[in-house]
């Protein structure tokens, strides 16, 4: 079995990993010019960590993982508001999580993959099915023979769109708009220490928390439907007057910040069509108001690497159908109350959050948790 995987994020080169394992020959093609080591601090835990431990990564993981002290609600004078420590946040998970940086992750999945191609700089632009499978065409003029097409190339994937249709079709934006950068400001790194801060007022959130090598990053969140024109002019516009430590935060966004929608993908129908199955964000994006995207693509690359063994696509979709339902359930109902769009919605978050480590409230938090954490791998495997 030969498969072609679009998309070597996290996604796809966890799926190129189990498929190697079963024997097959896998090439990645990735469209960004190389490997990427930006991305977004998360909470690692769930389908995600127990994929890992399977894989054997988590002493690399640990390794790269984030020293983070606490999630702490500050105002805009910098006082803090509420929060709740990572030590009782890793204790109601038992201690299966870890704070990571997305490009973290991704770095510690490629070191896992020597001797698998990986074709940066280009992507998939046509594909034909065979009497022996697909071929798929490559924008940089190559074609390959392959037993399947994996899309796991991401929210707006190009695999997608060929064998399913126009994003708009799949895509629902959640209301939000959401971007990220990093930057040097060693006073403000000072300042920030090992926590990461969050501002918000009505509608608006800035997150300040480490990122390696001594920098900070900033993940920013708030309310909005079009996505601009200029978004480093829309970023400076919608966080002024959100506190010194927003503000000097603010003087180092870059000209070409990430920046995007904050939004799922639901498809209705099936997620493959003939030789084309999709993957990750690709087929069920949940959103960065659900939380745990990465940890559910590994889910579904363990589920979808056997599904392909076996040639039991559509048992791979029944089993992660309802596991990915409830993501993006929890992540509409959330989003509110993630980014609230009033002083009392606010307060109440922040206080709840506080209260999170105290006896009473604990074992409610470790049922929430439970569900949050929920997974979709079988760890008997």
């Amino acid at each position: 079995m030969r498969v072609v995987i679009c998309g070597a994020g996290i996604a796809g080169l966890t799926l190129a990993w189990w498929l190697r394992r079963a024997g097959a020959e896998v090439l990645l093609v990735e469209k960004a010019a190389g490997p990427r080591s930006d991305g977004y601090m998360m909470d690692f835990f769930g389908s995600g960590y127990d994929v890992a431990e399977l894989m054997g990564l988590l002493p690399d993981l640990r390794a790269v993982a984030a020293d983070i002290t606490e999630l702490a609600y500050v105002d805009r004078r910098g006082r803090r508001t509420g929060g709740i420590r990572y030590e009782t946040f890793s204790r109601l998970l038992r201690g299966r999580v870890l704070s990571l940086m997305r490009g973290d992750l991704e770095q510690v999945l490629r070191a896992a993959l020597p001797g698998i191609p990986i074709r940066y700089g280009t992507s998939v632009t046509a594909y034909r099915e065979t009497p022996a499978g697909i071929d798929v065409d490559l924008a940089d003029g190559g074609t390959e023979s392959a037993s399947w097409l994996v899309g796991a190339d991401g929210i707006h994937s190009v695999v997608r769109r060929a064998a399913f249709g126009p994003e708009a079709g799949f895509l629902r934006p959640l209301g939000y708009h959401t971007a990220s950068y990093l930057l040097d400001d060693p006073g403000l790194s000072a300042a920030i220490g090992r926590r990461f801060v969050l501002v918000g007022v009505p509608g608006r959130q800035a997150g300040l928390y480490p990122a390696r090598s001594g920098r900070l990053a900033a993940s920013l969140i708030h309310a909005g439907d079009r996505l601009p024109e200029d978004p480093r002019a829309e970023i400076q516009a919608v966080y002024r007057g959100l506190g010194d430590l927003v503000e000097r935060a603010l003087a180092h966004c870059p000209p070409d910040p990430y920046y995007d929608h904050v939004a799922q993908v639901v498809m209705p129908g099936p997620w493959h069509c003939g030789r084309v199955v999709l993957l990750g964000d690709a087929a069920y994006a949940v959103s960065l108001m659900a939380g745990q995207g990465s940890s559910t693509a590994m889910g579904g690359a363990y589920l979808l690497a056997e599904a392909l063994r076996t040639g039991d696509v559509a048992g791979y979709e029944e089993r992660m159908r309802p596991f990915v339902a409830g993501k993006q359930r929890a992540g509409r109902d959330t989003a509110d109350w993630m980014v609230p769009h009033r002083h009392w919605q606010i307060a109440v978050r922040n206080r709840v959050f506080s209260l999170a480590g105290l006896p009473g409230a604990s074992a409610l938090a470790s049922r929430a948790l439970a569900r949050l954490g929920a997974s979709v791998v079988d760890q008997r495997a």
